[in-house]
């Protein structure tokens, strides 16, 4: 697992220690191709937040997620 950097801020590390840990958790089409993430592998993780964190942090990965498509999309 990646470690904490004094540039980063502390803000983004819960939602990018969970986006890490669903690494292996992509939904993917029937050419092998991720299309996102998978959500039931998420809520789980994103229950053990306080309660006031878990919007914020569940758009974060959203946003982790559709930035890594692009990638992974660049990258075919």
């Amino acid at each position: 697992f990646p470690t904490r950097r004094s540039s980063d801020l502390p803000e983004n590390w819960p939602a990018f220690n969970i986006f890490c840990t669903l690494q292996t958790q992509w939904n993917t089409s029937g050419m092998g191709g991720r299309t996102g993430l998978r959500y039931e592998a998420l809520y789980p993780l994103l229950d053990r937040l306080d309660p006031d964190d878990w919007e914020p942090t569940f758009s974060d990965v959203r946003t982790m997620e559709a930035a890594a498509l692009i990638q992974m999309s660049d990258d075919a």
